[in-house]
């Protein structure tokens, strides 16, 4: 046992399944998120203790917190994600909220019913990624955008040059030819770089596939544009509740970016460069599932047009009627003619 009562929580619950979350409200407010429900665990830290953790989780993420650096997000040594919030902006003291990565995760063939997908599903998912399509994984805060994105990563073929840009490092997968690219702040007189400069930059990088691992702000004018001018096969996530909101998102981080461009040419530039997208969300019991797999086929007048190809319905992911427009796309990768009869 080390002297830090905090870290031996996080050790040990490392060692059980099923828990995704762990919360850090006060010295003695603590919870887990176990299987989609929050558990309140009866435990108590000092002051002295969550403060040395944090300052453990910024040593470890080369990172500076304190009051003048009040937010910090970061990684453990297991991949699991960390944020911390410094005491001055909670009342009591340091906020830690930890995703955990789930190492029991790793592909769509290993996770038998993975979201809510039958084995029919992910095979359609997997044509997606062979067929080089953009794709968009949406949902709310601790859905499992991530998780997601990861299971798509994973069926991209070996041969390709992968760029990956993050904030903070969440993406695991195991491909050859891959440069991992984050973003830092800039502390005292040395310069950051954000996601867009990042992004710019990759652009030099002769990526076959661009990787965002999620978008938050300006950086979508950049994506968007590698989208559009042969970078296929690029991916991002997004928080948005709905495909439909989804768009509407990607055009107010698109106006962001500083361009003033008139509402019917954005929503062209977002309609030519995503062809999917992937929305997540969690059932009535918790369980994290696909909700909708939406195709954006192109526009009429001003309107993006979007088809529900598949939805969650009934306790199940079922086939809409609605065959993809880029249906011929698919089949030269792979996807059977006849492969929505019956699905």
């Amino acid at each position: 046992m080390s002297k830090n009562k905090v870290k031996d929580l996080f050790d040990e619950i490392g060692k059980k399944t099923g828990i995704s979350e762990v919360i850090i409200n006060a010295l003695d407010n603590v919870y887990v998120e176990k299987d989609g429900e929050l558990i309140r665990i009866d435990i108590k830290f000092t002051h002295e203790e969550v403060d040395e953790y944090c300052q453990e989780l910024a040593k470890h993420n080369r990172k500076i917190f304190n009051a003048e650096n009040p937010i910090m997000d970061g990684n453990l040594p297991d991949g699991s994600r960390v944020n911390l919030l410094h005491k001055d902006y909670t009342g009591s003291t340091h906020a830690i909220t930890i995703r955990r990565y789930m190492k029991s995760i790793k592909t769509f063939d290993g996770s038998p019913g993975i979201f809510g997908l039958s084995s029919d599903w992910m095979f359609f998912l997997k044509i997606l990624i062979k067929a080089r399509v953009n794709i968009i994984v949406a949902g709310g805060t601790g859905v499992g955008k991530t998780t997601f994105l990861n299971l798509l990563l994973q069926e991209i073929p070996q041969k390709e040059r992968i760029i990956t840009i993050e904030d903070t490092r969440e993406l695991q997968f195991n491909l050859p030819n891959v440069v991992r690219l984050e973003a830092r702040p800039g502390i005292g007189d040395q310069k950051g770089l954000t996601i867009r400069n990042l992004l710019k930059n990759t652009l030099r990088m002769r990526p076959d596939r661009i990787i965002v691992g999620e978008c938050r702000g300006e950086e979508v004018f950049d994506l968007l544009q590698a989208m559009n001018t042969g970078h296929e096969g690029s991916m991002t996530s997004i928080h948005a509740n709905s495909p439909g909101e989804c768009l509407m998102r990607l055009e107010n981080l698109y106006l962001l970016s500083g361009y003033d461009l008139p509402l019917k040419a954005l929503r062209y530039q977002v309609s030519t460069a995503i062809d999917f997208i992937i929305q997540i969300r969690r059932d009535k019991d918790g369980r994290r599932i696909v909700s909708h797999v939406t195709e954006i086929a192109n526009m009429e007048g001003d309107r993006i047009l979007m088809q529900d190809v598949g939805v969650f319905k009934n306790e199940e992911f079922k086939f809409t009627g609605l065959v993809p427009s880029c249906a011929e796309r698919l089949q030269k990768a792979g996807l059977p003619k006849d492969f929505f009869v019956g699905t």
